[in-house]
This record gives C-alpha cells, sequence and structure tokens, in this order.
C-alpha cells in the first residue's frame, strides 16, 4: 500500500511481534535482563507482566531469537483456559514428545523421560507460557510441579510466565506460596512515555529503511502519545493507519491535522454505539413517550450522528477508489517501465 509512497522496504508498524522492530525502553530492557539472568541461572520461574499491548511477547519472541546456546531446547505456549491436564498434552505437543498411552501419568512419564533424555545430551528445556493470566490456579501449580523433575540436583525444565496484570493476582493468592518461592525474578511492564514513544515510532520506522527526516512533526509525537496512551499495539495500529491516510491524501509530512482526522474516523468506525457510550444489559428498558418533547429531540440527534457517520462512510469509500486509481496508475507505470526496458534489450 503505502510502502513504496514513503519509501519503506516493509510495513514498519505491523500487528505480529517480530523480534526485528523490538525496542528496548528501560522496562523492556529491565524485563528482557531478568529473562536472560533467569536463563543463566537455569532454575526457578520468571514473571513479566504487563498491560495489554505493551510488549510481552515482542519480549519473548526476542529471547527467543537471540538464544545462542544449542544446548537449549525451547518451547511457547500461548494459552487458554487449560485444565491441568491439557496444559501436560501442550506441553508434551510442544516439544513433540512421543506419548504412550493416554492416562495423565503417562503424558507425565513421557514428558518425564523426554527431559532426563535432554539432560544426557547435556541439554534443558525452557517453557515460555504466554497470555499465562489465563491459566486457573490448579494450572499453575501443574507448571510448579513439573518444575519438580530433576536430576543430579538439577531442575529439567525451566518455565517463563509472561501475561497480563490479572497474573499478579493469581500468584498472590494464599494457596501459591510454594509457587511465589520458586520466582526468581519478576518485572511489570508500562506504556511508554512521550519521549519513549517518539524513539519507538522513528527506530520502527528507521527499522523499515525509511528515508524522510521529517515524515512525522514534533508535536505530531505528542499528540499520537496522547492519542495511544503509549500502548505500543495501540501506536502500531494508529500509526499504520496515519500512514495509509499519508498516502491517500498525498502527504509528506503527518502532522496534528492529520492525526486529529484519523482519530475521529477511528473513533466512529470503533464506538459500541451510535453515542459513544456504553449499553448497560443489566438495567431494565423503560418505557418511552415517543411524542415527548425530550424523546423527539433524541431521535434528532440520533439521526444527526447516522447522517454524520454515513457521511463518513462515503468519504472513506471515496477515499478507497482514489487509493486503488492510484494503485493501478502505479502499477501501470511499471509494466510501461518493464516493457521499455524490454524493448530496450
Amino acid at each position: 500500500m503505502y510502502e513504496s509512497y514513503y519509501g519503506f522496504s516493509e510495513r514498519p508498524f505491523q500487528l505480529s511481534p517480530d523480534p526485528r522492530f523490538f525496542f528496548a525502553t528501560n522496562h523492556h530492557q529491565r524485563a528482557l535482563s531478568y529473562l536472560q539472568y533467569g536463563l543463566d541461572q537455569g532454575e526457578g520461574f520468571i514473571v513479566i507482566t504487563g498491560p495489554i499491548g505493551t510488549g510481552k511477547t515482542t519480549i519473548a519472541r526476542n529471547l527467543l531469537a537471540n538464544i545462542a546456546d544449542e544446548n537449549i531446547v525451547a518451547a511457547q505456549l500461548v494459552t487458554t483456559k487449560l485444565t491441568p491436564d491439557e496444559l501436560l498434552e501442550l506441553v508434551a505437543s510442544e516439544f513433540k514428545i512421543k506419548v504412550t498411552g493416554n492416562s495423565k501419568a503417562d503424558i507425565l512419564k513421557s514428558i518425564e523421560l523426554f527431559l532426563i533424555n535432554l539432560h544426557k545430551q547435556g541439554k534443558r528445556a525452557l517453557l515460555l507460557v504466554d497470555e499465562a493470566q489465563n491459566l486457573p490456579a490448579e494450572t499453575v501449580e501443574e507448571l510448579r510441579m513439573l518444575s519438580n523433575f530433576q536430576l543430579d540436583n538439577k531442575p529439567l525444565i525451566q518455565s517463563f510466565l509472561l501475561g497480563q496484570e490479572e497474573l499478579k493476582a493469581i500468584i498472590s493468592a494464599p494457596d501459591m506460596e510454594q509457587f511465589r518461592q520458586r520466582i526468581i525474578a519478576s518485572a511489570h511492564l508500562k506504556p511508554l512515555n512521550a519521549e519513549e514513544v517518539k524513539n519507538y515510532i522513528n527506530h520502527r520506522l528507521a527499522q523499515a529503511n525509511c528515508n524522510k527526516d521529517t515524515l512525522f512533526s514534533d508535536e505530531a509525537f505528542q499528540l499520537i502519545f496522547e492519542t495511544t496512551f503509549g500502548v505500543p499495539r495501540k501506536i502500531n495500529i494508529f500509526v499504520d493507519r496515519l500512514l495509509l491516510f499519508g498516502f491517500l491524501e498525498e502527504l509528506n509530512t503527518i502532522d496534528c491535522k492529520a492525526i486529529k482526522e484519523v482519530a475521529k474516523e477511528m473513533s466512529v468506525e470503533l464506538t459500541g454505539s451510535l453515542s459513544g457510550q456504553s449499553i448497560d444489559n443489566d438495567k431494565p428498558i423503560k418505557a418511552s413517550v415517543v411524542n415527548s418533547t425530550e424523546n423527539v429531540e433524541n431521535i434528532k440527534n440520533v439521526l444527526r450522528e447516522v447522517e454524520e457517520i454515513l457521511e463518513g462512510s462515503i468519504q472513506q469509500k471515496v477515499k478507497m477508489t482514489r487509493y486503488i486509481d492510484k494503485l493501478l496508475k502505479q502499477k501501470s507505470r511499471e509494466f510501461a517501465e518493464l516493457q521499455s526496458k524490454t524493448t530496450d534489450t
């Protein structure tokens, strides 16, 4: 889409975590240091928590991508609400362990034999559990039981837990004391501040080989921070949309006017109701008098909002038509250049 217009080698703000685009703020660097420390220790649990979109999965991917030790066999789980038995089945599957039998005892025995064989080869297992806040307490306890597998007084498997803030409540429960005693390090990620947002955006642009020094004005970075609250995932979504808007409008610089326009468009698209207010399903619905002056005025307001949304939708279709037209012209030029080169040769 907008890559060629702005001279990018690829889209710089994709949602899928990519270690090449990893940007280490102080908080992220501390979390990564804890992970590396835990890796060096080879035992216990490392716990990384943080709000949605603050980069926990990116940190995990970055760690896996940079493991230089060939003696570490790593697997990553992205969990749902697994029972203890389902967790064991998933661990066996991710480590590609062949299980003989269907009982829990059979799965545990197969996992233990796999870990012992790794140990005999001078290797050890590393398990990264992402979205760990989804695990019931008894499943987290099953992870602790897995850490009991030892040989020659050395643990055979080590686990890193990454999750949203709810994970802290699970671990803090009174019956999780034994698990807490095995945590050797923990860190909590926070959203980026205004300066970090600017550095984050510039870092990702540089990774995509952006050759424009003034793509965003200085005021634009501050407004992006205020719009996204410094959450990396929100920044990716919003700036990606900004760049598409800039391409459609043929902007060389993304300024505050463009940011406000895109923020307005996205707020209309993502709102849960016409008025932007949430509906409480637990409250009884009151009968309304249709011909009252107040209700007539409310209906007029709703109709005006509907009109605004329809108008916005039409504008979006016009912009998309312009985009397709520009894309066709660009492809036509490329085809003409290719034909010209073929004729010359």
